[in-house]
């Protein structure tokens, strides 16, 4: 079988199962606050906190950032 070569840390990986959004879960991993990630990103902070919280999904173009900004794979986020 291939190797992805992606590896979720076990802190991310807990708080995803314990349904946590993998947003705030890769987000918190990387010591970042929602105005860090919404600066790094060029989104603004309410939207992920929407985006966090389950209120709205964000368009692929918008976790295409979100994934950059938290130097992880797409599929990470989704």
């Amino acid at each position: 079988a291939s190797d992805d070569g992606v590896r979720y840390p076990a802190k991310v990986a807990h708080a995803m199962a314990d349904g946590m959004h993998a947003v705030r879960a890769w987000r918190e991993h990387r010591g970042l606050t929602q105005d860090a990630l919404a600066a790094a990103a060029g989104v603004s902070k309410p939207f992920i906190s929407q985006i966090e919280g389950g209120k709205r999904e964000g368009s692929v173009g918008t976790l295409k950032k979100l994934a950059a900004a938290l130097d992880v794979p797409l599929d990470a986020l989704t």
